[in-house]
């Protein structure tokens, strides 16, 4: 009597710990995340109140040419304000760049004649300084959560990670030179490992991808030190690599002027 009441008492805690499992794993299920979520956690995550970075940026063309840039970046307001300053080649030292809500306002200084000229709107779908990341690439930030919609396409392994296949929607009305982007983020740390973009005007055709390298926990926020930006249609490519960078830092609102461009 005794060994079937054991045998009985062990059948229910059994069947209670299987219970408890499956519920919790429908629970689990039941609260993945949708497309927006995994945008939103990885907006905030990539758009940091305040940077500072120095940077370096290597532009190898379809001829095989090599062309190397250093540059001071600065961004506030979560990418909203971005500005980069030029160190090297001696030929750009002094060059800067402003751009304004999320670049749809950028000026550029040249030292050599003392010039500010303002770029038309549409420019920022343009190269910057000849690289394959154009002035949208880099100062778009927060526009993205605007401007596109989101669809989750399912999981994949993309560059060794276990990532989240997102893509992104140009919204009707929106300029931009994307059709839609294809997104590769990693489900531990929302950081996106891969985008594919595509042509505004052919959806179907893929401009390029950005690959992110090295990614380490900098002021326990992940960074990418390196990134690459291949352009699939004229067979070049760009990296940047970020030789400091600090986050969350104070940045006064009259360093994104005009006027501050001039200054040596």
């Amino acid at each position: 009597m005794e060994s079937k009441n054991r045998f009985i008492t062990v059948i229910i805690i059994f069947t209670s710990l299987f219970l408890i499992v499956f519920y919790a794993s429908l629970f689990i299920f039941g609260q993945e995340l949708t497309a927006e979520e995994i945008i939103s956690k990885m907006n905030k995550l990539m758009n940091q109140d305040t940077v500072e970075a120095k940077v370096k940026m290597t532009i190898i063309t379809t001829s095989g040419e090599e062309r190397v840039f250093i540059y001071d970046s600065y961004s506030k307001n979560r990418g909203e304000k971005n500005l980069l300053r030029y160190i090297e080649p001696k030929r750009a030292q002094g060059q800067a760049i402003l751009m304004l809500n999320y670049a749809d306002d950028i000026w550029m200084y040249f030292p050599r004649t003392k010039r500010i000229r303002k770029l038309a709107t549409n420019s920022k779908n343009e190269k910057m300084e000849g690289s394959d990341f154009s002035y949208e690439d880099t100062g778009a930030s927060d526009a993205f959560i605007e401007n596109f919609s989101s669809k989750k396409l399912g999981s994949e392994i993309k560059e060794g990670r276990d990532c989240y296949k997102i893509e992104m929607l140009k919204k009707e009305g929106i300029e931009s030179g994307y059709s839609h982007l294809i997104m590769w983020i990693i489900k531990d740390n929302f950081y996106p490992v891969a985008i594919n973009y595509y042509d505004a005007e052919s959806p179907e055709l893929l401009l390029k991808t950005l690959i992110q390298y090295d990614i380490k926990n900098i002021d326990d926020i992940p960074t990418a030190t390196k990134m690459v930006m291949y352009n699939q249609l004229e067979n070049s490519k760009t990296s940047i690599e970020m030789l400091e960078v600090k986050y969350n830092v104070e940045l006064d609102d009259s360093l994104f002027t005009e006027r501050n461009l001039q200054r040596k």
